[in-house]
């Protein structure tokens, strides 16, 4: 994980002003959210695995998913660079779920802080200075 400086952090805005400027960046609310903290986040890389996250916390009413909340206000954390890796391939591990006979397809990163290449951290800096520059407060 790389940290990355921006004039944003600390900046209290509502959640779908918020929404609307980093939507038309490509970024999206991270799956880890909850009604009072989430990130918001954009792929760099075509293989998903490089990614700028903005985190955020909830200042007043409560995040509800990806469409905010009535009247949600957050406050915008430091951004950073992080990369995930992980294996090549199908999963070894996989296991069949006997009610609905699905296949469990989804793995962990194996290594889920791994080192970022400062070509990824230039990249995000470009980026970032892109949502500074729509931000219009």
């Amino acid at each position: 994980m790389v940290p990355l400086d921006s004039k944003l952090m600390g900046v209290e805005e509502t959640y779908n002003k918020a929404m609307d400027v980093l939507q038309g960046l490509e970024f999206s609310l991270g799956g880890n959210w909850d009604y009072e903290h989430g990130c918001f986040d954009r792929s760099l890389d075509e293989g998903q695995k490089v990614w700028l996250r903005m985190p955020f916390e909830v200042t007043h009413g409560r995040l509800e998913g990806e469409h905010g909340g009535t009247g949600t206000v957050i406050r915008l954390g430091s951004p950073f660079v992080l990369k995930h890796l992980y294996n090549e391939g199908l999963d070894k591990e996989a296991q069949v779920r006997i009610v609905g006979a699905m296949l469990d397809q989804f793995q962990e990163p194996v290594d889920k802080d791994a080192p970022v290449e400062d070509k990824w951290v230039e990249q995000a800096k470009k980026l970032l200075k892109e949502v500074e520059e729509r931000w219009v407060h």
